[in-house]
């Protein structure tokens, strides 16, 4: 159930981060205006505020484990909302992150 929470929380903390920087990117770069801007801070506010929840209580490692997370979501973000293709090496960058968050995170560990 722990692996589950983090796991959902991460998918959560992504969503809010991503979507937030995307907003602001829109407000900005796409002239949409402060309402896009406000909007997208709120959004990474919120982002800080979830990476808190995460069961393990190392600051270092959830943030560490939510960079692999951040890129592997940053990618299914612009496959989703900007229409991006991500060519066979995105792929595999986004998996070896992921593969980098399931060590960092999810390895059995003694102490």
């Amino acid at each position: 159930m722990t692996v589950l929470r983090s796991v959902l929380l991460f998918g959560l903390a992504a969503l809010a981060e991503i979507g937030g920087a995307w907003l602001v990117w829109q407000g900005v770069r796409e002239q949409r205006g402060l309402l896009w801007i406000g909007a997208g801070v709120v959004a990474l506010g919120a982002y800080g505020f979830v990476a808190t929840l995460q069961p393990d209580a190392e600051f270092g490692r959830i943030l560490a484990a939510y960079g692999g997370v951040f890129v592997a979501g940053s990618l299914a973000w612009g496959v989703v909302v900007d229409g991006f293709r991500p060519d066979r090496y995105d792929l595999l960058g986004a998996a070896i992150c992921l593969l980098g968050v399931a060590v960092i995170m999810y390895a059995p560990r003694t102490a």
